[in-house]
């Protein structure tokens, strides 16, 4: 194997996103929109162009114009290299019926790496906030001579139900791995974290090839099927994220990974964007967070059609936004929203294109794409009205749908 392996990037944008619903109504969860600027996906994608590696698709399936669009829109390398960002629709190669799970998805997609044939390839999720340089990742995979190396990082146990839990030795070999387990085996000498896979993966192309074709069983699953199958012939191991170094990141934001699957944790990822030193830090120009921009005018704060004062503090404005007299407070105000005199909009998420009304008041709020919220209206201080007509997540957050009507 060369000094410097050739590297595809297989992104896995292919997932339903039913925790997320109302967001993910009519669109791929990567394609969420994030930070108002950014779609969910970008993350994922800027670590893999800022590194280098630029040979990537990203496998689709539910709901996808949206992300396909953004794709094509957005993410254009230089052909000039051979670089790429293309997304693949479900192509059905073994019959009628789509991806039975993320491995079968790479299965029915193996021509992508016949094609290619790299020396690794890198299986990333699409929908996770993080920073992490992979080159860090598939050097220590190819020191180690793994068939597949799983990055991980501890997480609290009540969390780990949701993710695959991973056992190592002092050496880094997992010995075992449990697929959201009801009772996770937590890390040694502390019985409150576990070791949750990141759902991201080098494989050597070989082994990735020889292990998502169906044999005597079919592999559906990556962190179901193959992780373990590859733990249990010993070609598995554990990256340990906490020590990825990428450039221009401060110690409190090493390790910093969010996996935003729930209405709770998307509202929680982006209010970490808005503390006064942010534990995720957007400004970072020497590992930047690509994504599309659109011609809009910069954001304007002004006083109001009366003269009513503006006040806005700890907060994101996007380009294109106004707030005209409006009062706007550890909130995110997405591309082209209208905040309207004497309205107040405190710890709440607008998407692109919303309006807020004249002395309406929004509290803990995520509004969807395109909403009008008519004036004196009040949402997010009545859980039991709020039920009524809005999507409600289990701490109590309203979420608006895209075009909704508000009674």
């Amino acid at each position: 194997m060369p000094a410097e392996p050739t590297v595809l990037v297989i992104v896995l944008a292919g997932g339903e996103g039913k925790r997320l619903q109302p967001l993910t109504n009519d669109r791929a969860k990567p394609a969420v929109p994030f930070a108002g600027t950014y779609r969910m996906i970008d993350f994922a994608l800027s670590n893999f162009a800022n590194a280098g590696y630029r040979k990537i698709v990203v496998l689709t399936q539910y709901k996808s114009h949206s992300l396909d669009r953004h794709i094509s829109m957005t993410w254009r390398f230089s052909t000039l290299l051979g670089d790429y960002v293309t997304p693949v629709p479900a192509q059905m190669r073994r019959g009628p019926y789509w991806f039975q799970g993320s491995a079968d998805a790479i299965y029915q997609n193996l021509n992508l790496i016949n094609d290619e044939k790299p020396d690794i390839v890198c299986v990333f999720g699409a929908d996770h906030i993080y920073r992490m340089d992979p080159r860090q990742m598939v050097d220590e995979h190819m020191a180690n001579n793994a068939g597949v190396t799983v990055a991980a990082i501890p997480v609290p146990k009540r969390e780990a139900v949701d993710f695959g839990v991973i056992e190592s030795d002092a050496d880094g070999k997992i010995i075992a791995f449990h697929e959201k387990s009801a009772n996770p085996p937590t890390m040694p000498g502390n019985d409150e974290m576990c070791l949750a896979s990141m759902g991201n993966y080098v494989f050597d192309r070989e082994t990735l090839i020889d292990i998502v074709t169906p044999k005597d069983g079919e592999m559906n699953d990556l962190g179901g099927d193959v992780i373990p199958a590859l733990t249990a012939s010993g070609q598995a191991r554990v990256y340990d994220f906490s020590k990825n170094d990428v450039p221009g990141q401060d110690e409190r934001e090493r390790g910093y990974w969010r996996d935003v699957g729930t209405l709770d944790a998307f509202y929680d990822a982006n209010m970490d964007l808005i503390a006064p030193v942010p534990v995720f830090n957007l400004y970072n120009n020497k590992w930047p967070v690509f994504t599309g921009r659109q011609a809009l005018p910069p954001a304007k704060v002004s006083r109001g059609r009366g003269g009513e004062p503006a006040f806005v503090d700890g907060s994101l404005i996007c380009q294109g936004s106004i707030v005209s007299g409006g009062h706007v407070e550890n909130s995110i105000i997405g591309p082209g929203s209208f905040v309207d005199h004497d309205a107040h909009v405190t710890d709440s998420i607008l998407f692109p294109g919303v309006t807020i009304g004249p002395g309406a008041r929004l509290h803990r709020c995520i509004v969807d794409k395109n909403v009008n919220v008519p004036e004196f209206t009040r949402i997010g201080f009545d859980a039991e009205q709020d039920a009524k007509q809005f999507t409600i997540s289990d701490n109590g957050i309203v979420v608006i749908a895209k075009d909704q009507k508000i009674k």
